[in-house]
Order: structure tokens, then C-alpha cells, then sequence
């Protein structure tokens, strides 16, 4: 036996007991199978004739209680008050009478059906398929120094590879916006699409229908595809809001800053100390193209490329957008879309969109769109 255990690497116990397993049986007629430890059941386990018992009650109850009610709760008020309580050692908890229902199948209650989460940008296909890669950016606002001294924070971060930076100034304009990204793209790269939420800084004043934003043409001239998040809407700007909270929380929250200078400089501590952390993750995401070198931003330069808006459709399963209501689908009200506006070709394509299939995005619909030729780009 101790050979055998040497040449299996078991101990010498393991042998006996698989030796007196098998007895003076054939080896083709041993039952193998692991056995549990200890007993076949366990000393403090219920009874069979009380989980029985506590079934027979259940049945009685569905049938016959006026308050309908033949859960965990009233088997046991019941089971106080039965007439064969005096069988009972003691009363089962309501856990136990739970765990016995559930183990004799008698739960009518169906279980939630967890499925899996959609893939990261699963709203935008070439994105879900690591294609291209996404960026984010987002302003913190309603930060103030001891003393009255504003501060405001614009977040950037990409979605796959979580490239991220902060710039800070005490009050943000468009002309504040456009410097930052091109300092932060002209660092690390161009993405596919940049998305943003719906403040006016971003896309563009709301007084007037068919405006694009300063913004909004920069990423046109440079190729990315300006992406606007809907309103109120969770789960669509879910990772800048966290990287917004984190820097909160790991920046602003931990120190006592005397001057937007302390900030700054913490925050650059912060944000090449992420870097390094993700220094992997930030290689294995979508390739960014290159800067151009030359290149100049003209805000009065035609309209060309693509915007990209998500919105939800109203009672009627009409859609919002740029000052206009269009009507999409009536067998899709308050339901979710992707609006694709091909400033070049002069067309709104609308996409539906669900969690559940996220990589089934059927199109509603083609509209014709006049491209503006206007200049309110403030």
C-alpha cells in the first residue's frame, strides 16, 4: 500500500480507505463515486416527517386561508397552533422552512433571470468591437477654495483602454474646451468618437434649430464622431461620471488647497500615476491615429461627416432633435435610438437599440436633412 501511494502521490490513508471501499469485490463492481463526510444526513437536519408536515400545512393553506397568504411566515404562525405541535422538538425557524420548501420544490415564485451585461459602447457597433476606440469628457463644477476661489474640472477618459487627464480653470468656455482637447489629442492620439453629454458648452446653444457647436466641428474637421449621450439616461456616461467621482474623492477631497496652482499640480500627480497603473489596459485598446501636424481649426468650414445623438422616443415613438420632432415608429414608444446625421450626405438614419440584444441594432428609418450652411457657432 505505502508503494502504491508513493508511485499515485496520495497518502497511505487515501489507499486503505479506497482499499476497504472495495472489500473483496471485483474492481469493475465498486461504486467509485465520492461519498460525502460524515453521515448520510446530517445529526441537526430536519426531520422527514417535519418537512412533510410543514408541506401538508402548506397544501392546507393554499387551499383554505382566508388571508391567501401559504408562505415561509404562516406556515409557521400554523404550525404554533397545530394540533400535532407536541411532535415538534421545536418550532423551525423561518429560514429552515424556507430552505425545506425550496429543496421539496414547492416555491412558486420564479427566480430572476440574470443575463449577461452588453459589451462596453454596445450603442455604437464598431466601438462594441473594439474597432475604434471611444473618448469621454465631462465638467465637474460647484468646487470652491477656502477663500471663494473657484474651480472646475474638465474629465477626459477612453472607455476601452481608460486613458484619462484632467484640466483645470476656474470658469470653462467653448474656447477653454477646444484648447484642452487638442493639447490631450494631440498627446496621445485621435479616437473614433468623442462623446459628450447635452450641456450647451459642448453641443452648441439650444436657442436655434439645425446648431452645430464649435466642438461639434472640431471633431468634424478631425475626423472623430461627436457622440451626445440622452439626457438622464443611466449607464451611457457611466465611466467618465466614476472617473469624475474618483478624482473627487482621490484629489480634491484628500488635501486642503490653498490656490488653483495645489490643484493643478495634485491632479497631474494623479493622472500620470493612472497611467502608470494602466499602462497594459492603455496598450491593448483600439489604435488612435495620429494628430495632423498642420492642422488649423476654421470654424466657419462646411459641414461633412457624421453626428451621432442617442435619444428616447416620446409617447407617440417620435424622436427629438437639433430644434425638429420626427416621427420614427409608433410600435416604439419611449424606447431607445441611435441618430446618425450624415452631414454629407444630408440624412438622419435611426437605429433601435436594446440592452438585451446589443448586437442587433434594427434600422426604423432614413430622413431626408438639409445640411445648415449657418455660423452660430458659439
Amino acid at each position: 500500500m505505502r508503494a502504491v501511494a508513493k508511485d499515485c502521490g496520495v497518502s497511505l490513508r487515501t489507499v486503505q480507505v479506497w482499499v476497504a471501499r472495495a472489500g473483496n469485490e471485483r474492481l469493475d463492481r465498486v461504486d467509485w463515486n465520492d461519498r460525502p463526510r460524515g453521515g448520510r444526513r446530517a445529526a441537526q437536519a430536519t426531520s422527514p416527517s417535519v418537512e412533510d408536515l410543514i408541506l401538508d400545512v402548506r397544501r392546507r393553506l393554499k387551499i383554505s386561508s382566508a388571508l391567501g397568504e401559504f408562505g415561509a411566515a404562516a406556515i409557521r404562525r400554523e404550525l404554533t397552533e397545530h394540533p400535532r405541535k407536541h411532535l415538534l422538538k421545536k418550532i423551525p425557524s423561518l429560514r429552515t422552512i424556507g430552505r425545506i420548501l425550496a429543496r421539496r420544490g414547492a416555491l412558486d415564485g420564479g427566480r430572476r433571470v440574470r443575463r449577461p451585461p452588453p459589451p462596453k459602447g454596445w450603442y455604437l457597433p464598431r466601438v462594441a468591437g473594439r474597432k475604434v476606440e471611444l473618448d469621454s469628457g465631462d465638467l465637474v463644477e460647484g468646487l470652491v477654495i477656502r477663500g471663494g476661489q473657484q474651480v472646475e474640472v474638465f474629465n477626459l477618459i477612453s472607455l476601452h483602454g481608460g486613458l484619462t487627464n484632467s484640466f483645470l480653470k476656474a470658469c470653462w468656455t467653448t474656447d477653454s474646451v477646444l484648447k484642452s482637447l487638442e493639447q490631450h489629442w494631440r498627446a496621445y492620439g485621435l479616437p473614433g468618437y468623442m462623446q459628450f453629454d447635452n450641456d450647451t458648452v459642448f453641443q452648441g446653444p439650444r436657442l436655434h434649430a439645425d446648431v452645430f457647436g464649435r466642438v461639434t466641428r472640431m471633431c468634424l474637421q478631425l475626423g472623430v464622431i461627436p457622440v451626445f449621450a440622452p439626457p438622464r439616461e443611466n449607464g451611457f456616461q457611466a465611466s467618465i461620471e466614476a472617473y469624475n467621482g474618483r478624482w473627487q474623492q482621490k484629489v480634491w477631497q484628500r488635501f486642503t488647497f490653498n490656490a488653483l496652482r495645489e490643484v493643478r499640480q495634485q491632479s497631474e500627480r494623479f493622472v500620470k500615476a493612472v497611467h502608470q497603473r494602466s499602462a497594459i489596459r492603455i496598450q491593448d485598446a483600439p489604435r488612435r491615429r495620429a494628430f495632423p501636424d498642420e492642422w488649423t481649426f476654421d470654424a466657419r468650414q462646411k459641414l461633412k461627416g457624421t453626428v451621432i445623438f442617442i435619444r428616447r422616443t416620446n409617447d407617440h415613438g417620435a424622436v427629438a432633435l437639433l430644434g425638429h420632432t420626427f416621427p420614427l415608429d409608433t410600435t416604439w414608444p419611449h424606447r431607445l435610438v441611435r441618430c446618425e446625421v450624415d452631414l454629407t450626405q444630408g440624412t438622419i438614419t435611426c437605429f433601435k437599440l436594446r440592452r438585451r440584444e446589443p448586437h442587433d441594432h434594427p434600422k426604423i428609418k432614413t430622413i431626408g436633412y438639409k445640411t445648415p450652411n449657418k455660423h452660430r457657432t458659439k
